[in-house]
């Protein structure tokens, strides 16, 4: 069922409200919607209560005017508001790329919320990527402002998905990537690149799955070693996958999920 709801902080969020039993919170990726988990739904919520909301800045929520109003911080703490809208306590959170940042800034902030927390191809400091992260910044800023949000929404979906088998993949991401306005995706992104908990990761020991793609944009090795900081922490591995795993390769995804979440 997709549902709609005001926030106290006047955001307004659509999000999908699907199954029963504990709650699991979905957390999408930077320029997509809740369609990033479309492959996720019949698998989990045969044993979850799955609550996939558009973030701030996307999709079909609220889309703030100023850069001011954009960033992790503020886009989890949506989160925390949504869950005390719904009279939830406890959740289950899957943080995919943006997603991830959000799912690791509510483990910070509001342990209380969290059961089980698994990070999805991201990292905990944005703000620390050093060269590759410089290269993002100036290559997406001076496409965003020459060219607009089109050709970026083309490049990232190919990179994503450039085999031949995945052509439905691509020009699907293409076409939810490619409806961002191109001011909500640069200051997402913006705010996203200037964003990271530091030495706080090591404050984080709810039991913790990360999930690396062998042909991510950044190596497992960068994922192994915040795993190694984190006390109750777990890589695994999916293999000949890329940045967008909850789409290119669902069913091991899904396995790996399901194994974490009820085990």
């Amino acid at each position: 069922m997709i549902c709609r709801t005001e926030l106290k902080n006047g955001i307004s969020l659509e999000y999908l409200d699907q199954g029963e039993g504990e709650v699991v919170l979905l957390l999408h990726g930077l320029g997509s919607t809740k369609a990033d988990w479309d492959m996720q739904l019949d698998a989990l919520s045969k044993h979850f209560r799955l609550i996939a909301p558009d973030m701030r800045g996307h999709g079909n929520s609220s889309i703030p005017e100023h850069s001011e109003e954009y960033g992790v911080e503020q886009s989890a703490h949506d989160m925390k508001l949504l869950m005390d809208e719904l009279k939830i306590e406890k959740c289950h959170l899957i943080g995919f790329s943006m997603g991830g940042a959000l799912a690791f800034e509510l483990a910070v902030k509001h342990p209380g919320l969290v059961d089980k927390l698994v990070i999805v191809n991201t990292a905990p400091n944005f703000n620390n990527l050093g060269e590759f992260g410089e290269q993002m910044i100036a290559e997406r800023t001076s496409s965003l402002k020459t060219y607009g949000m089109k050709p970026l929404a083309e490049q990232v979906a190919g990179n994503m998905f450039p085999e031949e088998s995945q052509k439905h993949l691509k020009e699907a991401f293409f076409e939810r990537a490619s409806k961002n306005p191109v001011d909500a995706y640069y200051n997402s992104f913006v705010t996203l690149m200037q964003w990271g908990i530091g030495d706080r990761i090591s404050e984080i020991d709810k039991p913790a799955l990360v999930i690396a793609s062998d042909m991510d944009y950044t190596p497992v090795e960068l994922k192994q070693a915040y795993v190694d900081k984190m006390p109750n922490a777990r890589l695994e591995v999916i293999k000949d996958s890329r940045h967008g795993v909850t789409m290119d390769q669902p069913e091991q995804f899904n396995s790996a999920i399901l194994k974490f979440l009820k085990g």
